[in-house]
C-alpha cells in the first residue's frame, strides 16, 4: 500500500508537471494540490487560457505526452461534440493510440492466462508480429485447427491497473476543478471522467465487444453488402476476442484510379449506415476509414466494435422527425424536438431556442441539397443544444460523431454525392411505417387506442363532475403553505386567549374568596391555579413551533388533532382516521 500511494504521488507531480509546461496550471493553482508539493516554478496568479485552437492544441500535446490513458480520454472526447467546441474535437480527432509491440512470448502468455490452454492447442499457428498494436490491445493473425483465418485481439496485461490508476488520479483533480473553477456547460468535470470510467471499462471487457459483433452480425444477415466478422466463443474470453479475418482493401486506398467504383461504394456505405440507424437502431459508432475495407463486389465489412451506439424505438422516432422538421424548415417542430432529444436544465426559453433554430435554418435557407453539408448542420444544432444548457445523450453524441465521420469518407469518395437526398427515403420510409395500420407496433394504433380510450371515459367523467355540481356534493380542495400558517396562528393565538381568560377568572376569584371567606384555602388554591394556567399560556407562546401543534392538539380536540388532508391522487391516505 505505501509503495503504491507514492506511485500515485509521483505520477501526480508528473500530471501536475505537464499542465504546468502545457499552459493548464492555472487551474491547478486554484486548488490546494499546491499544498502536495506538486507545482514548483508555477508562479502565483496566472491567468486560465482561452479555449481557442492554440489552447485545443496544447491539450492535445499534453494528453499525448501523459501516455496512454489520456489519449484514450482525448478519443473519447473527440467522440463528444456535444462536450468541447468544434475545433477541439478535430484537434483531438488527430491523437494516435499507438504503442510498440509486446515481445512474442508475452502475447503467448497472455493468451494463456485468458483461455486456459497451451497456444499450440488452441490455434494451429499464431504470426508472432501484429497486424496492430495500441494502448490497451493488439491484434495477430492466426489460423485455427480447423483451417479457418481470424484475427486474435489480446489485451496488455497491465492495462487494467495501469488504467485503473490513472483513473483515480483523473477523479482526484476534477473534484479539485469542481471545488474552484465555476461550471460554464451541462457537465461537470467529474460526469465527465465517470463517463470515461464507464466508456474505458467496456473497451476493456472484450465479452462487451463479443456482444456488440454478435448483435451486429445478425442484424446485417439479411444484408448482402455489409458484412460483419463472426466471433468464436471458443476462442473468446474476457481479454482474448478472436473474430474471423476478414481480406479487404483499405478504405484509404480506394480511389477511382485504382479500378474501384467510388460512387457505388459511396452509396454502400450510406445504405449500411441508414439501415443499421433506421431499421436496427444498433450503429457503429467509430467507422474512422481504418475500421471500413473495401471487399470484391464493391460490398464493405466493419471492424472493432468496441464502440456502438443503441437508440430506442422512441429516439429513433424522435430523430426521423427531427430530420424531416429540417428538411421542411420548420422551426417550431426542430425546437421542441430538440428539446424531446435532450434533458433541459430549468427555465428554458422555449422561444429564445426557436429563434436560435430560425437563425441556423436561415443559413440554409435557398441552398440545393448538394450544396448543404448535413454534418455542419447536424454539429450546429448539436452547438446549440449545448448552448442552451439541453443534456444530450450519450448516444445522439455519438451518432453526431459517427455521422459527420461518414460524411466525410463519402466527400472524400464521391463528393457529387449528396449525403441527404440518399438519406431522405429512408427516414421517409420509416415515418410513413410509423403510421401504417398494418404494423402492431406502429403510432398510428397506439393513438387511436389513446383516442377512443379519451373518447369512451370523458362523456361519464363530465356527466359526473355535473351531477356532483347539481348537488353541491362538488369540492375543490386548495393547499396553501401561507394559509396553514396563518390558521395555526390564529389558532395559537385562540388558545393563548382562552388560557388568559382562565387564568384571570382563577386569579379574581381567588382574590374574592380570601377577601370574602373566613377559610383561606379555597382562595389560595385558586391564586395558585390562576398563577399556573398563565404560566402554561407564557410557556405556549413562548415554545417552538413545534410544541405550539402539541399544545393543539391536546387541549383542541378535532382541530389541529385532526389529520391534514391527504394529497391529491393518493389513495393510500384517503381512508377516515381509525
Amino acid at each position: 500500500m505505501l509503495r503504491e500511494a507514492f506511485q500515485d504521488l509521483n505520477r501526480l507531480r508528473q500530471i501536475a508537471s505537464a499542465l504546468v509546461r502545457h499552459g493548464f496550471g492555472a487551474y491547478l493553482e486554484r486548488t490546494r494540490i499546491r499544498e502536495l508539493g506538486v507545482l514548483e516554478g508555477l508562479q502565483p496568479g496566472a491567468a486560465l487560457p482561452p479555449p481557442d485552437r492554440a489552447t485545443a492544441i496544447r491539450f492535445r500535446q499534453l494528453l499525448a505526452e501523459l501516455g496512454p490513458t489520456f489519449i484514450k480520454l482525448g478519443q473519447l472526447l473527440s467522440t463528444r461534440p456535444d462536450l468541447l467546441p468544434a475545433h477541439w474535437v478535430e484537434e483531438l480527432e488527430a491523437l494516435q493510440d499507438d504503442c510498440p509491440p509486446l515481445p512474442a512470448g508475452e502475447v503467448r502468455r497472455a493468451i494463456e492466462a485468458g483461455l486456459g490452454a497451451p497456444v499450440e492447442q488452441l490455434f494451429g499457428e499464431l504470426e508472432g508480429a501484429p497486424l496492430a498494436s495500441a494502448s490497451i490491445a493488439q491484434v495477430h493473425r492466426a489460423r485455427t485447427h480447423a483451417g479457418e483465418q481470424v484475427a486474435v485481439k489480446v489485451q496488455r496485461p497491465d492495462a487494467r491497473a495501469r488504467i485503473d490508476g490513472d483513473l483515480a488520479l483523473l477523479y482526484y483533480l476534477a473534484k479539485l476543478l469542481e471545488a474552484v473553477v465555476e461550471e460554464t456547460g451541462v457537465y461537470t468535470p467529474t460526469t465527465v471522467i465517470e463517463e470515461f470510467d464507464r466508456t474505458i471499462h467496456e473497451e476493456l471487457d472484450f465479452e462487451n465487444e463479443a456482444r456488440n459483433a454478435r448483435a451486429m452480425r445478425e442484424a446485417a444477415a439479411r444484408r448482402e453488402g455489409l458484412v460483419i466478422p463472426r466471433v468464436h466463443d471458443a476462442l473468446s474470453c474476457a481479454t482474448i476476442l478472436t473474430l474471423d479475418y476478414v481480406e479487404g482493401t483499405k478504405l484509404n486506398d480506394v480511389t477511382a484510379a485504382g479500378g474501384f467504383d467510388t460512387e457505388r461504394i459511396a452509396r454502400a456505405i450510406i445504405e449500411a449506415s441508414f439501415r443499421q440507424l433506421f431499421e436496427d437502431g444498433l450503429f457503429h459508432g467509430d467507422p474512422h476509414p481504418g475500421n471500413i475495407l473495401v471487399l470484391p463486389g464493391d460490398r464493405i465489412a466493419l471492424l472493432d466494435f468496441g464502440l456502438v451506439g443503441r437508440l430506442t424505438r422512441v429516439q429513433k422516432e424522435a430523430l426521423v422527425t427531427l430530420i424531416v422538421a429540417v428538411a421542411l424548415k420548420d422551426p417550431d417542430s426542430v425546437a421542441r424536438l430538440i428539446v424531446r432529444l435532450g434533458v433541459p436544465g430549468g427555465g428554458l426559453p422555449l422561444g429564445q431556442l426557436r429563434a436560435d433554430v430560425v437563425a441556423i435554418l436561415d443559413r440554409y435557407l435557398g441552398l440545393h441539397l448538394d450544396e448543404i453539408r448535413s454534418a455542419t448542420l447536424l454539429r450546429d444544432l448539436l452547438d446549440l443544444a449545448v448552448r442552451h444548457r439541453i443534456k444530450v445523450p450519450r448516444e445522439y453524441a455519438v451518432l453526431a460523431k459517427a455521422s459527420i465521420t461518414v460524411e466525410g469518407i463519402i466527400r472524400r469518395l464521391y463528393p457529387r454525392l449528396d449525403i441527404l437526398e440518399v438519406g431522405l427515403p429512408y427516414a421517409r420510409e420509416l415515418l410513413l411505417a410509423r403510421f401504417n395500420p398494418q404494423d402492431a407496433s406502429g403510432v398510428l394504433l397506439r393513438s387511436l387506442l389513446t383516442l377512443q380510450t379519451l373518447a369512451e371515459d370523458v362523456p361519464g367523467q363530465l356527466s359526473q363532475i355535473l351531477g356532483d355540481l347539481e348537488g353541491g356534493t362538488l369540492r375543490v380542495n386548495v393547499r396553501s403553505d401561507d394559509a396553514a400558517a396563518v390558521s395555526e396562528q390564529v389558532r395559537a393565538a385562540g388558545l393563548l386567549l382562552f388560557l388568559g381568560l382562565i387564568a384571570s377568572a382563577l386569579t379574581v376569584g381567588g382574590l374574592v374568596i380570601l377577601a370574602t371567606s373566613p377559610s383561606p384555602a379555597i382562595g389560595l388554591a385558586a391564586l395558585a391555579g390562576g398563577v399556573g394556567v398563565a404560566g402554561l399560556g407564557l410557556a405556549v407562546h413562548q415554545a417552538p413551533r413545534r410544541l405550539h401543534k402539541l399544545s393543539l392538539r391536546l387541549l383542541i380536540p378535532g382541530g389541529a388533532g385532526r389529520a391534514p388532508p391527504p394529497p391529491a391522487g393518493d389513495p393510500a391516505r384517503t381512508a377516515p382516521p381509525g
